[in-house]
């Protein structure tokens, strides 16, 4: 029996629908198909009438017709004053019809960061949340206790944009019937549960402090360029973009997309530290070890690491 996936655009800039439509491997269609998945509706790729669409949806939050998966992309929008009015369609409040269809779907996926916790939107006038949370904040649109008709939670599938293959992986695991393990941010530990900076090219230059103050060489750029690879939960360096390729591979810091208080009020390109010393350091490091280590490193940096060369 085929699995009913309905998949609904809220408040965002469609780049979840972007990158999954970049599945390589098997492609979208192929993908589907595989899985036993019937997409009743996307905007991109969906060709029913406004009427027949309507007709659909009345299907489904009435029930007559089974909605296994909702994917929610973007964020739920509930401004001004909580009426949801600045996103609506025929005077209905968008966010009235992600939560009649969440109440009827068997499974919930918040599709990217905004979708998971509100993003760009969520410090703004148009009180932007997620579906389960906002921000770090659990509640969100459905509230902190919604489970869908499974028995499960919202599975958030951060990023800005979350990867295809988290993605596919996600609707593969439900598709089997088998339960993913999530975080306190119910995001699946499989691609969430190692942080981005575990698997990128420039560790060793981080471990010896080997520090870049400008782009175009190859030493960390957690010290002073404002990556966050060592603070963020993702599995840009285990799931290549393209098959190849992360932000830190080619030189540009990790933002951090998939922390629930993505964007920070901090400048994507600089690190908040005190004489050299970022002011955030990743889980359970104790300040003081940090300091006396990476003093001891610097001293120890080979001479191949602060020439920049791969020479052994």
């Amino acid at each position: 029996m085929a699995l009913n996936l309905y998949w609904m655009h809220a408040g965002g800039c469609g780049g979840d629908t972007m990158s999954f439509l970049g599945t390589e491997a098997p492609d979208v269609p192929t993908l589907l198909q595989t899985l036993g998945v019937e997409l009743l509706w996307h905007s991109s790729l969906s060709n029913l009438s406004p009427a027949q669409h309507e007709a659909l949806q009345d299907e489904l939050m009435s029930g007559r017709r089974p909605l296994d998966i909702l994917v929610v992309e973007g964020a739920v929008v509930q401004g001004p004053a909580g009426t949801g009015m600045y996103d609506a369609r025929a005077g209905r409040p968008r966010k009235d019809l992600v939560a009649a269809l969440a109440r009827q779907a068997s499974h919930v996926i918040a599709l990217g960061t905004c979708a998971s916790f509100g993003g760009f939107g969520a410090r703004g006038e148009i009180e932007a949340t997620g579906l389960q949370f906002t921000q770090s904040h659990k509640g969100g649109l459905l509230g902190a206790d919604f489970r869908a008709r499974a028995g499960t939670p919202v599975l958030n599938l951060a990023g800005c944009p979350c990867h295809h293959d988290v993605l596919g992986n996600a609707l593969l695991a439900l598709a089997a019937g088998a339960a993913l393990k999530l975080d306190e941010f119910q995001r699946p530990l499989d691609w969430y549960g190692t942080m981005v900076h575990q698997g990128c090219t420039r560790n060793e230059y981080h471990e010896y402090r080997v520090e870049e103050e400008a782009f175009g060489d190859k030493g960390c750029l957690f010290f002073h360029m404002g990556c966050r690879g060592p603070l963020t939960g993702g599995p840009c360096n285990k799931h290549l973009w393209n098959q190849r390729s992360s932000k830190t591979r080619v030189g540009v810091p990790c933002f951090g997309c998939t922390d629930p208080e993505f964007p920070s009020d901090d400048p994507f390109f600089a690190t908040r530290n005190i004489e050299g010393i970022p002011l955030a350091l990743p889980k359970g490091v104790s300040r003081a070890h940090y300091m006396v280590y990476k003093v001891m490193a610097a001293a120890a940096a080979p001479e191949r690491l602060k020439q920049r060369t791969t020479e052994v």
